[in-house]
């Protein structure tokens, strides 16, 4: 049973309305009463000065009291009229039906008191005032079309009575003059009649189509309103989850490190490698899901320069060679000398999602990556001969966790995230992409960048969207060039005991503690004094609210501290993420793989050989 309200039909306009009736008809109905009312003095002034008119002619030409008494009692209507409260803009929509009833009396019985003319005026044998009072009639009905017939009853009520006496009055003198005039009256009338009830019908229509438009757009905005807070809720919840999956992960792979560093010689260092690489899928895909959320929060600026496609083609063969041949595929990466304008590490990305995506859905075949120039754009093609994406959903590949074929979410075809990052970055490079797609038959992804002039062009080192975490130049990872001490705060007592672990198995020296109040009591020891910490550490989330940035800001004021700040953090907001790239601050996002870690520490609190060199 279809549930859709039924649209008001062109009677709804009109006041005698069934009980019950739906808004949109009251509103349509409000409309033609507002429509009779802004003409409501303009139409009693004329009205009644026609009527003078006739009168005064009337007067002129045979002098009779009565004459004077028709006029005079048009006139006190007239009055009465123009002293009747108005409809306005302020009258509740209940109320419509009982003014549009009362202006079509008001109009009957002002059509009524002009009906009274052709009965007293028309006489035999005078021609000359049966042709005034015709002409004046008909006139007073053609003003009255234009006037009323946004409500029917009121133009019904206002022209039968004139017309009708007009007409019996006519053939009432029995010549062929006045029949002719009676016929071509009747005429006219049904003639107006026509008219104003087609007109009524196209403004009823217009009104139904602009209230069902307005209901629809209001409709729209509140799904589009309902849409945008299920999306901010999916943020908030997917930020949450992932800020409490990453805390103990990270804490896993601190000390999962540790204990591969311990076992390295040992018998048990094989599981305890196999314990790594399944920590770092599951980071990796935690940092996708960051990714997203980086680039949704705005905080990846393109760095644009000239990118050479050979040197990123080559990144990406090393990239999925070993793969390909293990699934059997063919991979192409064709070389062209070819230049573009991009940011390398992005586009990079973009291409090795693309490709681990036909990579993915090939079975047979292969994976081609070409490009060619194509006057002042290059186009990048990335082609798989896999199963094709059938029409309808060539759209939805690019929405976030959809995967065409993957119903049972099998954890090696990945999250789904790949093709909307790639989307993404098409919007943030610029980078047009397009999808050209056969069921059975493969897919085509194809990216347009704007040509590089030809000049040298640095070899592209591509990387993921994570590789630019860690700010400032690639440093010797090794624990010899980490110096001095390093003072830790996170609220987590796990990971603060991983921490001690992994630091101390790689020969570290590192203080942690759990607050900003301990920080301060450390940092104000004589100890500190003789032996000045050289980085200072924090979790962007702390205990009571507080978040690392500001902790550390302070602790660094407050102390003089020239010791640099390094974030760590499993936040994924896009609200703290601009907050933490606007302060200009290193941050890594956990977990931390240990390398990482070692990195970043010795490129903020470098062994004093490093640094002088």
């Amino acid at each position: 049973m279809n549930a859709t309200a039924p649209k008001p039909s062109r009677e709804s306009a009109d006041f005698p309305h069934p009980p019950g009736a739906d808004e949109l008809g009251l509103r349509v109905l409000r409309e033609h009463v507002a429509s009779v009312y802004a003409a409501y003095d303009a139409s009693v002034f004329v009205h009644f000065g026609l009527g003078a008119a006739l009168g005064t002619a009337m007067y002129l030409h045979q002098p009779r009291a009565w004459i004077l008494v028709w006029m005079a009692a048009h006139l006190l209507l007239g009055l009465f009229l123009l002293s009747m409260p108005r409809w306005h803009a302020g009258v509740p929509l209940a109320d419509t039906r009982r003014w549009a009833r009362r202006h079509s009396c008001t109009v009957m019985v002002v059509g009524a008191a002009m009906a009274s003319a052709p009965l007293l005026f028309i006489t035999p044998g005078d021609l000359p005032v049966t042709s005034v009072v015709t002409v004046a009639i008909i006139g007073s009905c053609a003003r009255a079309m234009q006037l009323l017939w946004p409500l029917k009853p009121a133009l019904y009520g206002y022209t039968l009575p004139m017309m009708l006496s007009l007409i019996a009055a006519l053939a009432w003198q029995g010549d062929a003059t006045h029949f002719f005039l009676a016929l071509f009256s009747l005429g006219y009338l049904l003639f107006t009649l026509r008219v104003g009830g087609q007109q009524h019908e196209l403004l009823t229509d217009s009104l139904v189509l602009r209230f069902e438009n307005e209901a629809l757009a209001g409709q729209l905005g509140r799904q589009i309103a309902a849409a945008e807070r299920a999306s901010a809720e999916k943020s908030r919840f997917l930020a949450t989850a992932s800020h409490d999956l990453r805390q103990p992960l990270h804490a896993i792979a601190l000390f999962g490190a540790a204990l591969e560093n311990e076992l390295r010689e040992h018998h048990g260092g094989r599981n305890a490698q196999q314990l790594m690489r399944a920590v770092s899928a599951l980071g990796n895909s935690l940092d996708t899901m960051l990714d997203v959320s980086r680039l949704d929060a705005g905080v990846v600026t393109p760095d644009i320069a000239p990118v050479s496609l050979d040197a990123l083609f080559r990144s990406l063969n090393h990239l999925f060679a070993a793969r390909a041949e293990e699934r059997q595929l063919q991979l192409r990466l064709r070389a062209s000398g070819l230049r573009v304008r991009s940011d390398a590490q992005l586009l990079h990305r973009m291409l090795s999602n693309l490709v681990d995506n036909a990579l993915k859905y090939t079975t047979r075949g292969g994976v081609s990556v070409r490009a060619r120039a194509r006057g002042d754009t290059v186009w990048i093609e990335v082609f798989d001969t896999g199963i094709g994406i059938a029409p309808e959903q060539q759209e939805r590949v690019f929405e976030e966790y959809y995967q065409v074929h993957n119903p049972g979410r099998d954890r090696t075809q990945g999250l789904g995230i790949g093709l909307s990052i790639v989307q993404r970055l098409s919007q943030l490079l610029g980078h047009p992409v397009q999808l050209k797609s056969r069921p059975g038959r493969g897919s085509l992804f194809r990216l347009e960048l704007p040509a590089a002039e030809e000049a040298a062009v640095p070899d592209a080192e591509g990387g993921p969207l994570a590789a630019r975490r860690a700010a400032g130049p690639r440093a010797d990872c090794t624990p010899g060039a980490v110096h001095g001490r390093i003072l830790l705060i996170d609220d987590e007592a796990d990971i603060r005991e991983a921490m001690v672990g992994l630091f101390r198995s790689h020969h570290l020296s590192l203080e942690a503690v759990a607050s900003e109040a301990e920080a301060a009591e450390l940092l104000a020891s004589p100890d500190a004094q003789e032996r000045p910490f050289s980085l200072l550490m924090c979790d962007y989330r702390l205990g009571g609210g507080e978040n690392g940035l500001d902790v550390g800001q302070r602790l660094q004021q407050r102390f003089g501290l020239q010791a640099p700040l390094l974030l760590v953090t499993g936040e994924t907001s896009p609200q703290r993420l601009q907050r933490v790239r606007a302060s200009g601050i290193p941050v890594l996002f956990k977990p931390v793989n240990p390398a990482t870690l070692l990195r970043a520490l010795a490129e903020l609190a470098p062994a004093p050989s490093l640094a002088a060199h």
